[in-house]
């Protein structure tokens, strides 16, 4: 017989307001509640913190590796894995590898690894986001131009094939090389179907938005810029109510202003949320890796191809959330809030991930005062813990 478990001695955010002097009860993998002293049940097994806060566990949309792993290198369950446990490490409790463009083999194997990471309950493993290969040239950054096509009839099926077979399923597409048809079919199949690397009009993305498009890959990066005559689709992103955008906060990707500006123009109910487009690199030493056999280069907490090019980015989730709070100045639970509760509405999981309220996934991150990682749990189990903290 299980018995339930409180989690005391940390300041708690549940997604929307700060609980001083109260208790996180878990059981079973999921929140019982938040509670206090006089509330506790006579069974329960504590956990000490010793202090700092416990927040809901950071959502990352957009994850190309980790742990010394791409995704398009190792499109297999021992791949994802490693990448899961590398962002675990810095409070990422819920993601979805990323495959960028690459051939159709590589993309059935990373479906095939999804599935196997799925009935393997890997912990962190959300579902899978095919970045490409229909996208387009001209906003091709780090993609490789020679496996961007256009998605025919046996791309289409394939990937409706797939409807079902993992929590999410996202995919992101160009006007260039799909139509708003195509994209109708994938997002009436579960898909959550997203607009990027693309030179589109904010007419044709507004019309891809009416056909179920939800959300926006890496704001401002690799798409049509807002001008003051053509608002492309970054006016598409923060004018249209109903899509979401990730944004990429590494301070290199979207400069600070840009940001801002972007957070005070959104119009909801879509959020921007953040992203890391997090590569090999992270949770590692590597000086760089290849993709699609060019070498990337890690300097300065910057990844480039050889031209100078980005090549995804070389940041956590936690050094995210730690930069729109401590740049941006936004309130800490605004920053959390990008990180968590956003995500989960982007893709449509409020009801499971994203905050810490009855009957939620218990995923939560210990952090201490100052923002440094103490452990990470999903499901309500510790998957890790900082050395620093014993």
């Amino acid at each position: 017989m299980s018995h339930p478990t409180l989690i005391t001695g940390a300041r708690i955010f549940d997604g929307a307001l700060w609980h001083d002097d109260m208790a996180l009860a878990i059981e079973d993998g999921h929140v019982i509640g938040i509670l206090s002293a006089s509330e506790f049940p006579a069974d329960a097994v504590m956990v000490e913190t010793g202090g700092g806060l416990l927040v809901p566990g950071f959502i990352d949309l957009q994850v190309n590796g980790g742990g010394g792993v791409m995704l398009n290198d190792q499109p297999s369950l021992e791949g994802i894995t490693r990448i899961c446990a590398a962002h675990a490490q810095f409070g990422t409790t819920a993601l979805l590898p990323t495959l960028i463009t690459d051939t159709r083999p590589i993309t059935q194997a990373a479906i095939a690894a999804g599935k196997q990471a799925k009935a393997a309950n890997i912990p962190g493993f959300l579902g899978l986001h095919l970045e490409g290969p229909h996208l387009s040239v001209s906003r091709k950054g780090a993609h490789d131009p020679a496996l961007i096509r256009p998605m025919d009839a046996v791309d289409l099926a394939a990937m409706l094939d797939c409807r079902g077979i993992l929590d999410v399923l996202m995919v992101t597409i160009a006007p260039e090389n799909t139509s708003p048809q195509q994209a109708a079919a994938l997002a009436a199949a579960g898909f959550i179907v997203s607009l990027g690397h693309t030179d589109a009009s904010y007419e044709t993305a507004a019309a891809y938005a009416g056909a179920g498009v939800r959300t926006v890959t890496h704001l401002f990066n690799a798409m049509s810029p807002l001008g003051h005559r053509e608002a492309g689709l970054v006016g598409a992103a923060l004018g249209i109510g109903g899509l979401s955008a990730g944004l990429i906060a590494d301070g290199f990707h979207v400069d600070p202003v840009s940001m801002g500006i972007a957070l005070r123009a959104k119009q909801g109910p879509g959020r921007i949320f953040l992203v890391t487009d997090a590569m090999s690199t992270i949770g590692t030493d590597l000086p760089g890796f290849t993709l699609n056999g060019r070498q990337i280069l890690r300097h300065e907490g910057r990844l480039t191809l050889a031209d100078g090019t980005l090549a995804g980015a070389d940041i956590d989730m936690l050094s995210s959330v730690r930069f729109v709070h401590e740049k941006l100045g936004l309130p800490l639970a605004d920053a959390i809030r990008m990180a968590t509760v956003y995500p989960a509405e982007a893709v449509g999981l409020c009801e499971r991930k994203g905050a810490l309220g009855p009957g939620l996934d218990a995923d939560f991150v210990l952090l201490s005062d100052d923002l440094q990682m103490k452990s990470t749990w999903i499901s309500g189990r510790c998957v890790f813990q900082s050395a620093s903290t014993g």
